[in-house]
């Protein structure tokens, strides 16, 4: 588990044929009125879930440029029962619980090169599931919908 920042160019290549990766991507603008610390602390724990998180095989978070959000994070994960340990970690939990109330508007979205044409279904209803075994945090995340 390393950030893309720290990994040498050809390590970025595509995965090897017939191998699949999916990238789970976070886009985020803070609310008006959060504090450089507020901030600070939540980007901290997005890179926490990278480094703790053993089905994260590389992560980046960072400064979000081009666009109308201020951070932004990937997460490279091989498959579905490793997003699924991502999306139910506690240290994805907790970033969630101290971030989300902290954010004005944000993206989630997944990238694969997986030929399944069910796999957006199916990474849909890893986090259906999610929030149907956390209704706390589904509550947040409607908050910001």
């Amino acid at each position: 588990m390393t950030a893309l920042g720290t990994m040498p160019p050809a390590y970025l290549s595509p995965p090897a044929k017939g191998s699949t990766m999916i990238y789970h991507g976070i886009r985020l603008k803070a609310r008006e009125g959060v504090t450089q610390e507020q901030l600070e602390e939540a980007v901290e724990s997005m890179r926490n879930q990278g480094r703790v998180i053993p089905a994260v095989k590389q992560f980046v978070v960072g400064r979000d440029f081009g666009g109308d959000y201020d951070y932004a994070a990937m997460f490279v994960i091989e498959d579905l029962d490793s997003y699924w340990e991502y999306l139910t970690h506690p240290a994805h939990a907790h970033t969630d619980r101290i971030g989300m109330p902290l954010v004005a508007k944000y993206d989630s979205y997944d990238i694969t090169d997986d030929e399944d044409p069910e796999m957006g279904a199916k990474i849909a209803d890893l986090h259906r599931r999610r929030y149907e075994n956390d209704p706390e945090l589904a509550a947040l995340v409607g908050q910001q919908q």
